[in-house]
């Protein structure tokens, strides 16, 4: 196959970019024998998909999870149908659009009362604004709901982030009925912060960035088979293992995978989520899902039982290794320290993710905004040299920093 397709009016790059990195946006809408979610008679019960249980809690979540992260106030009919799939695992947070989308979810309730019980219900809250409990009530009146399974204290970036005041707190909420379950998310330093609560005896459950990049990360193995042998319940996010920068490369590897798993009947984005539920100890994917056609994707994806082979394994680490220098793996404790703390580097690759990867603009400028002030202001005038020389992945962090400085900051 030539590298440019004529017909079409774009690359093979560009191919994979529609049909490979943003699958599954198109599975079932076109590409011949990608999986998709057969649709079901109006009325009919929730349908079987498969369950997991989260570690010691014993709870049995579904192995698809709904990422709240969209405007779930005005994709009612798409919760539903998440439910009526059988995706009965949802995910939420009062920072998500200020509250907007537990008040989704809420209204959902309001009006499907029954539901509720048939939904594992998670919300976190940053720590770093206090007021908890207030904040956590005020979470439950948007959620038309007395309490919530699981809730999160939200992105910690270390586990010395979860104090003992918090493990006190965490048990006045189960005692007072609010919560059932307590633990944490992170996007930094995921390694290091399961390793942490290996060791504690209070952390039901952890959701974590977990991706086809970091699977056979050693200290990630580690970390995993640390908190399965701690009964710790884990569930995976940013599976698709997308990054800050714009691609440098036309890899080879990434239009092999893409090339290879169209074949085989499924898409690129459903074979990453694959890589992630060949792990057992991953009782979940967390995947935002804004409209039907991706939710059917993934809930086809889910479904299927077809297994990777150690050639789909090797052609994803290909591809891997060979975009490495474009994405940021989350150990932020070194590029941090090169900088003795003087800009929050991780939060803004994060920022840039959103932005470039997830095509989420008001998402990334929204979180950048929340940034002190001061740290914004101080991203230019950061010296990156030796931050660079540290990254693992070879990240070009001064032209990111400066380059999130101008797009974000608008």
């Amino acid at each position: 196959m030539s590298h440019e397709n004529k017909g079409a009016g774009f690359t093979r790059r560009e191919f994979v970019k529609t049909v490979g990195l943003a699958g599954l946006a198109v599975a079932g809408a076109g590409v011949p024998g990608a999986m998709a979610a057969p649709e079901r008679p109006a009325g009919a019960k929730t349908e079987t998909m498969p369950q997991r249980v989260l570690g010691k809690t014993g709870a049995k979540v579904s192995i698809l999870n709904l990422g709240g992260g969209f405007d779930t106030i005005n994709n009612q009919l798409l919760l539903r149908q998440a439910l009526k799939w059988g995706v009965t695992f949802w995910d939420t947070a009062e920072a998500y659009g200020n509250g907007l989308s537990e008040e989704g979810f809420g209204r959902f309730f309001a009006r499907n009362p029954e539901a509720r019980k048939e939904i594992f219900l998670v919300t976190k809250l940053v720590p770093g604004q206090g007021n908890l409990t207030a904040r956590l009530d005020k979470c439950l009146s948007r959620l038309q709901t007395p309490y919530v399974d699981l809730f999160y204290i939200h992105s910690i970036t270390g586990i010395g982030d979860m104090t003992p005041a918090f493990k006190a707190w965490g048990e006045e909420m189960k005692k007072a009925g609010k919560i059932k379950y307590f633990g944490f998310s992170t996007h930094t330093n995921m390694a290091d912060c399961l390793l942490g609560a290996a060791r504690l005896d209070w952390i039901d459950a952890i959701m974590l960035t977990y991706n086809f990049r970091l699977v056979n990360d050693p200290k990630m193995v580690e970390a995993v088979s640390a908190c399965t042998k701690a009964g710790i319940g884990l569930v995976a996010m940013k599976t698709m293992g997308g990054g800050p920068g714009m691609p440098k490369t036309e890899s080879p590897g990434e239009l092999k995978v893409a090339e290879r798993f169209l074949q085989r009947g499924f898409t690129q984005a459903q074979a990453k989520l694959k890589v992630v539920w060949e792990n057992p100890a991953m009782a979940s994917i967390c995947s935002q899902m804004p409209n039907l056609t991706i939710l059917s994707a993934n809930v086809a994806a889910a479904r299927d039982q077809t297994k990777l082979s150690q050639g789909d394994m090797d052609a994803l680490q290909q591809y891997a290794q060979e975009t490495r220098a474009d994405y940021c793996a989350g150990c932020g404790h070194i590029c941090q320290t090169a900088v003795d703390g003087a800009a929050p580097i991780p939060e803004v690759m994060r920022c840039l993710m959103y932005y470039r990867d997830y095509g989420e603009p008001g998402l990334a400028r929204e979180i950048f905004a929340s940034l002190p002030l001061a740290a914004r202001r101080r991203l230019t005038r950061v010296d990156y040299s030796q931050a660079e020389q540290a990254c693992p992945q070879g990240l070009a962090i001064a032209d990111l920093m400066r380059q999130a400085a101008e797009i974000l900051a608008s």
